[in-house]
């Protein structure tokens, strides 16, 4: 049934601010778990004094930032040198809008009159291009804070990243091809739904995902491509003239960015809010529970099932940033340019002729 506008907007309002307030908290706490990892894999015990379990260290950290000096170098472009920051956070957080958290929520306003809303903030049809878009938009946060800081070794840091950036978004946007070419569809959504009752894309495309998930490193400037970060060669790379919370934004956008890729990684190859057993369960909360508070206790359930995909490759990216040593820089350009890429145009021949030959024979034998 067709919702009103006004109630529309007030169910959509409600998901789009927990959305984002819950990519932020994870954001926030992606900062603690990754010490507590890297105190793991190094036989430590990693944060302890602030709260219990060291658990408001976070909140710590985030007070220190704020209380810290900001300054801006006297011979940078002071509008630029604030801008970049905040272009990194912006985009980093608009990535979310488009991926489904959960299926939908159903609400009765009257007897007769259920609303279906979809726990997703905005559901476009064109859902990857808008992710492409402003992961691209998201090198301009960078090259602009590097260049105008004013400080040679800041360019030299936003040009590798911007290097890196181009070049491996390139692969990343051919293994996406594959995908697209197997689903027919631009919106996530519909991916994810297309894999519903088992059917992950991560069995048909494995080396799509691989080249998928090495791009996300990449993208994320996670090691072992941290390049434009490299402390040893470059002092702090892009943001070394940075301080505060202005240096705050450009960590906190990393961290939202591996969630957020995570969450790609979740919906685009592992289902989404699918999982083994979907329509039992929900058939099972439905006959208990009724037809409106069983579907929304199996969205939850499902919701749940997604973030823990999500949170997986987040702990993955912290177990290989603990694990890896640092590529070289030509050895980096060489993967993406002469590894990934032809790897990936490879993969869309195998699935342009699995779909042209193969796919109409295992129809046939099916009937």
């Amino acid at each position: 049934m067709t919702i009103s506008l006004d109630v529309a907007f007030i169910i959509k309002a409600i998901i789009i601010l927990l959305i984002f307030a819950i990519t932020l908290l994870i954001a926030t706490y992606s900062t603690y778990a990754e010490r507590k990892v890297a105190a793991f894999m190094q036989d430590r015990i990693g944060p302890n004094r602030a709260g219990p379990l060291g658990l408001l260290q976070p909140i710590a950290d985030a007070v220190k930032m704020f209380f810290k000096e900001d300054f801006i170098p006297a011979q940078s472009s002071k509008w630029l040198f604030i801008l970049g920051p905040c272009l990194s956070m912006l985009t980093a957080l608009m990535t979310s809008a488009v991926i489904p958290f959960g299926d939908s929520i159903q609400y009765s306003s009257a007897p007769g009159k259920v609303w279906d809303v979809a726990v997703q903030a905005i559901d476009v049809n064109i859902g990857v291009l808008y992710v492409f878009g402003l992961v691209s938009l998201g090198v301009y946060g960078v090259m602009v804070g590097g260049w105008a800081s004013n400080n040679k070794f800041s360019l030299l840091g936003a040009i590798r990243a911007a290097s890196q950036n181009i070049s491996y978004e390139i692969s990343m946007g051919l293994a996406i091809i594959a995908i697209l070419m197997m689903t027919g569809s631009l919106s996530i959504r519909h991916i994810v739904e297309q894999q519903h009752g088992g059917n992950w894309n991560i069995f048909y495309q494995p080396i799509g995902f691989i080249i998928f998930i090495t791009c996300a490193f990449a993208e994320c400037n996670r090691t072992p491509f941290d390049l434009p970060e490299c402390e040893t060669e470059l002092i702090g790379g892009y943001h070394t003239e940075y301080s505060s919370m202005k240096l705050g934004f450009y960590l906190f956008a990393e961290y939202i960015n591996m969630f957020v890729s995570s969450a790609m990684i979740s919906s685009l190859y592992f289902g989404g809010y699918n999982y083994p057993g979907m329509d039992w369960v929900q058939a099972q909360l439905t006959g208990a529970m009724g037809e409106i508070a069983g579907h929304n206790v199996a969205t939850l359930i499902g919701t749940i099932v997604f973030f823990g995909k999500s949170l997986f490759f987040v702990f993955f990216y912290m177990w290989v940033r603990w694990t890896l040593p640092r590529f070289r820089y030509d050895q980096l350009m060489n993967l993406g340019w002469k590894g990934l890429i032809p790897l990936a145009m490879i993969n869309i021949i195998l699935t342009g002729g699995a779909i042209l030959f193969l796919k109409p024979l295992v129809m046939s034998f099916l009937k």
